[in-house]
């Protein structure tokens, strides 16, 4: 069973690695690492007192793991809670006679319970900033009228329009939800604004409702009602209807959506839209790990148009995207391409170039922060000129390479040392202690160690010759970095057993013998031992399990 807890909940004992068994092990094999590990560290098997003392220490805490993980009730609580789980306050929260399936029945009630409370609380921010340029004096200007003008040479730069727009949502009751959402435009000196407020309920585990009210001093007073259902597990419906009052008169709208999966990664759309601007809208989405596809098409009242975009996902660990599209209709045809980034843990940086006729040549880049958007569309040119377009696709590249050296990198390089360095402060005696028991189990292990090595030899069985534990640096760009490491020759041989090695997908510095020599940061363990008299070498990831001997470690003579 997987432990529940979060990462920064999980305790430094993990029972699992001591005994070197897999979660999912038996009672047999729990049996069996206990008793093997009680052969080395019981205490009558040491005449010096040091040695018996800790000896002592580390039988006792084999012992106390033995006991929990044979114990179903207790292994089912510590598997969930952690090994605090097991202190009186833990076993408050169950009652002792309880079986392991009701003790998870119990935590996952809690949980939900946890979670309602945690959504009482939460307001989920969300905000748009969009701030519009017209720079298209950088590339369009009339030179012989600027000549005689004070600052004429210098290309005027302004920004003709913004909008600011905010919600928040306030969960009232576990199916209540209001939406407090409003929005501020500008655009050439002109400008106004609008309010509104939602009311979700969700009706049932396949749909919700939403009435909506709102007012601003652009489109008047507003009423309106959306719906969503769950018609089967594969396919959905949405429609929304609105009443927008104004001067004008009364306009109504009505707009319902038919959405069905077509196989795993594809959605299909229908749309009806009718009111102010009346159109139908088909479209394809095609979703997968790497690439998102959509064709979209619509007849309408005044835009007609048919697109195509796609976009491909690298699978690399700032998510880097690049993209294109071509949208055609009645208002001309524009062709988009662009990239998006992670540049930090909750930031994407996005550039686009759009080149159209007759909208002439922008560029858009956007910044989302977490919940919030940053937008900002240059309008560079109201024709298609080419310099235009090298300079929108070149300029944020450039700028982008030097933000990332000069900026980027090295603040997220002090970020993540200083938040390890917080871990290793925090985590310090931990880490002590732990060195001190490994140590200790170290000069425990030497007599059964000298016996199994005398045994594997008579046998040309397995011999460790050297193993190491830590962080290795292999690439040659981290060359100023210090590999941190620590000897783990003596604990692997210690659980060689008829001449194999088996390891759990548990990290290994929970192994008799074994601590973490570098908290935070990502370990390896490397060994090279010797099998049948030839040598043999692997580098095995912390989490992942290791059985030796293999063929596939066996080092060629040749090279």
């Amino acid at each position: 069973m997987a432990s529940a807890l979060d990462d920064d909940e999980i305790d430094n004992d993990d029972y699992y690695s001591l005994l070197n068994v897999r979660r999912e092990a038996t009672q047999e094999e729990l049996k069996a690492a206990y008793r093997r590990l009680c052969m080395l560290y019981h205490p009558d098997k040491h005449r010096d007192p040091e040695l018996k003392r800790q000896a002592e220490q580390l039988f006792n805490l084999v012992h106390q793991a033995y006991e929990v993980l044979s114990d179903p009730q207790a292994r089912a609580i510590y598997d969930i809670y952690g090994k605090r789980g097991l202190d009186v306050e833990g076993w408050e929260v169950v009652e002792r006679k309880r079986t392991p399936a009701e003790i998870r029945e119990e935590y996952e009630r809690l949980q939900k319970e946890r979670e309602e409370r945690r959504l009482q609380q939460r307001t989920n921010p969300k905000g748009t900033i969009s701030v519009g340029i017209d720079a298209t004096d950088l590339f369009d200007r009339y030179e012989e009228d600027y000549e005689d003008m004070v600052g004429g040479g210098i290309p005027h730069v302004e920004i003709n329009k913004m909008h600011i727009s905010q919600s928040i949502e306030a969960p009232l009751t576990t199916t209540d939800t209001a939406i407090l959402s409003g929005s501020l435009s500008t655009h050439n000196g002109n400008g106004g604004g609008n309010i509104n407020l939602a009311l979700r309920r969700v009706t049932s585990a396949k749909g919700w409702g939403e009435l909506e009210f709102g007012a601003g001093d652009t489109h008047g007073p507003l009423f309106g009602m959306k719906i969503f259902r769950n018609l089967t597990p594969r396919c959905f419906v949405t429609a929304q209807c609105g009443l927008q009052f104004s001067s004008r008169g009364v306009r109504p709208g009505v707009t319902t959506v038919l959405a069905r999966h077509l196989d795993k990664n594809t959605m299909g759309y229908l749309q009806w839209r009718w009111g102010i601007q009346s159109s139908m809208n088909t479209s394809i989405v095609r979703d997968t790990k790497s690439s998102h596809f959509t064709f979209a098409m619509q007849l309408g009242i005044p835009h007609s148009f048919l697109m195509l975009s796609y976009q491909y996902k690298f699978q690399d660990e700032d998510q880097t995207k690049i993209k294109g599209s071509v949208k055609s209709g009645f208002f001309g045809t524009v062709v988009e391409y662009g990239a998006e980034r992670k540049i930090s843990r909750h930031s994407v940086l996005g550039a686009t170039v759009s080149v159209g006729v007759p909208q002439g040549v922008s560029l858009k880049i956007k910044l989302n922060r977490a919940s919030q958007t940053y937008f900002f569309p240059i309008h560079l040119t109201d024709q298609l000129l080419p310099s235009a377009v090298f300079y929108a696709t070149v300029g944020p590249l450039v700028f982008y390479l030097a933000i990332q050296r000069l900026i980027i990198r090295p603040y997220v390089r002090a970020q993540k040392e200083q938040d390890l360095e917080k871990q290793r402060e925090s985590s310090a005696s931990e880490i002590a202690r732990k060195r001190q028991e490994a140590e200790s189990a170290v000069l425990l292990m030497q007599e059964s160690v000298r016996r199994i090595i005398e045994a594997e030899e008579s046998r040309m069985g397995l011999i460790i010759l050297n193993a190491w534990y830590g962080k290795f640096v292999t690439d040659n760009s981290k060359k100023h970095e210090r590999a941190k490491v620590i000897d783990v020759t003596v604990p692997l041989q210690c659980l060689v057993k008829d001449s194999k090695l088996i390891l759990t997908e548990a990290t290994k510095s929970g192994l008799p013998g074994f601590y973490d020599p570098c908290v935070g940061e990502e370990k390896s363990l490397k060994v090279l031992y010797q099998f049948r008299g030839v040598m043999h070498q692997v580098l095995s990831g912390d989490m992942e399990a290791l059985r030796i001997p293999k063929q596939s470690h066996r080092i060629d003579a040749d090279t």
